[in-house]
């Protein structure tokens, strides 16, 4: 189970595995920011907190951080169904602007489909085919990612990964 790592002003800044975050926290590198209500770290004499969400106590600048393009990212984008008909088995990859036609491999021309689907469209462009594309793709963000990662905490993480409101 992963741990959501914010920076120090609270901004999502990667998972780690959870022995990491206890080394953090314990070296007082991190601070625990929300713990598993169902789990709990022990030794052989003390019990810790399950962290779920720490932050980190000095601030780590970044470059601008980018999902890398690749097949297990676009099935993982598409939640592993064909964006024509929804199914689950046999899965490749779907140029919609198709290479013959000089589509490029972009995020916003790429689309998970099943092997039928796909083979259905061929070198064709949806508006010639009789499928309808039913999520338009999307270059997603890496908080995009990190909120689709771990389907357990997304309740304990959301209030770190959701856009801040501004009045």
């Amino acid at each position: 189970m992963g741990v959501l790592v914010l920076n120090q002003d609270f901004s999502p800044l990667a998972l780690c595995h959870v022995n990491r975050a206890f080394l953090l926290i314990f070296n007082a590198k991190a601070e625990l920011v929300s713990e598993s209500k169902s789990q709990v770290l022990r030794s052989i004499s003390k019990s810790f907190p399950y962290p779920s969400v720490i932050k980190l106590n000095s601030y780590v600048s970044l470059p601008y951080r980018s999902v890398i393009l690749n097949r297990h990212n676009i099935f993982k984008r598409d939640q592993y169904k064909c964006q024509y008909c929804g199914q689950t088995q046999d899965l490749t990859l779907d140029h919609l602007i198709p290479r013959s036609r000089g589509g490029k491999s972009i995020w916003t021309n790429l689309v998970t489909a099943c092997l039928s689907c796909n083979a259905k469209k061929g070198d064709k462009l949806i508006s010639e085919s009789d499928l309808i594309l039913h999520k338009k793709p999307v270059k997603p963000s890496f908080i995009m990612f990190l909120k689709n990662l771990n389907h357990q905490k997304q309740n304990e993480w959301a209030p770190f990964l959701e856009p801040k409101a501004h009045n």
